[in-house]
């Protein structure tokens, strides 16, 4: 190799690590020789979270390094064999030169993200890349060159916008799927939502919301759909009583063909036995899809945790862009200033109320709620919201 060769290429290197930064700090900074971005992005504007903004930069920064053509080969490949490509992976293992320069940018990224989802240094890769729909493989695995868009949260999006391996803007319609493959940059929802509820727990038992249950649980109420459960030996058995999920749907909704799935968990709250509010989190990745009927026999309320036979639920999704540690320190502030006056009051308002204004931009991360679900609830219960519906039983738990 001559030395012009290997200047050349060692100029080309570094220019790639320099858009690629440039690009994820949010500088328009396009390699040389490419034509500077037709318009900015609709996801860049104020409106948008922190989160969408790194996936859109992140996404440029990626579509331009598809310049090269190794690179592109092995992006290629592994978007055909995996349904989603942990992106810092993918990067660390290259030995392509423009890969290789976009690690850092992609670790920088990461780290940015889980600073604004309020998410633990050690959270690990969030940032993934996805083929945006099955049907267009055949045209990727041909070798027709890609778009990259980042996931949007905005189910009312009319456009997309995409970016191809010269930093130039593409407009795609929002609701019709392109016969061009396009790449999305998304999160790992589903492992930013098991840290992020890891981290709101912790800081709602650090203001005292998550109180430990008493030694000994009071004598668990009768159940309407168990009649034998009135007997004073089942009553007296060592145990608990729950209401379980038997069967959930949220309604349907028409998303994006950029969008993925969303996590969705819930929030649940009554008074506990020292007569303060607490707060429990009840995780529901299988909700997957709008419209799906789920039947997942899961258990939503532990009455041995409450003080009353009536407590609220709150369901909510992370669809991206949810901040956990501002949601504890939300739910926190509201709810530490209601008092128990010996009855029970509805907590729904309270906990809808403290959430951040932010969070009603673009797609709502409130999904329905469920006001005074009472301990022998049982059958159909619709949300307030009327955007899901539960199926729910009394279901005792025996200690072994």
């Amino acid at each position: 190799m001559s030395r012009t060769s290997r200047t050349r290429r060692s100029a080309l290197a570094l220019a790639l690590c320099a858009a690629a930064v440039a690009t994820l700090q949010g500088v328009a900074s396009p390699m040389a020789g490419a034509a500077p971005s037709a318009s900015t992005s609709a996801s860049t504007s104020t409106s948008t979270s922190t989160v969408g903004r790194i996936e859109d930069s992140t996404a440029r920064a990626f579509a331009e390094s598809l310049g090269e053509g190794s690179w592109r080969t092995q992006v290629r490949t592994a978007a055909l064999a995996s349904d989603q490509i942990d992106l810092r992976a993918l990067t660390g293992r290259t030995a392509t030169r423009a890969g290789s320069a976009l690690e850092p940018a992609i670790a920088t990224a990461d780290r940015r993200i889980a600073e604004a989802k309020g998410l633990a240094a050690d959270t690990g890769s969030l940032l993934r890349l996805r083929l945006a729909a099955p049907s267009m493989r055949d045209e990727l695995a041909s070798g027709t060159a890609p778009l990259v868009a980042a996931a949007t949260t905005d189910d009312s999006a009319e456009t997309i916008t995409a970016y191809d391996s010269r930093g130039r803007a593409h407009t795609l319609d929002a609701r019709r799927t392109p016969d061009r493959p396009v790449y999305v940059v998304d999160i790992d929802v589903s492992r930013a939502m098991t840290a992020g509820l890891k981290t709101l727990n912790k800081e709602l038992a650090a203001q005292g919301l998550t109180t430990p249950r008493p030694s000994t649980a009071p004598t668990a109420p009768a159940s309407p759909s168990s009649p034998s459960s009135t007997s004073p030996t089942r009553s007296a058995a060592a145990g608990f009583w729950t209401t379980k999920i038997d069967s959930v749907q949220l309604s349907s909704d028409e998303e994006p063909w950029v969008s993925g799935d969303a996590e969705v968990f819930s929030i649940v709250s009554g008074f506990g036995f020292d007569g303060k509010v607490r707060v429990d989190t009840v995780d529901m990745p299988y909700l997957d899809n709008d419209g799906t009927t789920y039947y997942p026999n899961q258990i939503l309320v532990n009455w041995s945790s409450y003080k009353y036979n009536l407590a609220d639920v709150v369901m909510m999704e992370d669809d991206g862009d949810t901040n956990y540690q501002a949601l504890a320190k939300a739910l926190a502030d509201a709810l530490l200033t209601i008092t128990d006056l010996g009855t029970y009051i509805p907590l729904v308002n309270a906990i809808l109320d403290a959430i951040p204004a932010s969070w009603w931009t673009n797609d709502p991360d409130y999904v329905d709620s469920w006001y005074t679900l009472a301990n022998t609830s049982t059958g159909r219960l619709n949300g307030a919201r009327a955007n899901g519906w539960l199926t729910v039983t009394p279901y005792f738990v025996t200690q072994s």
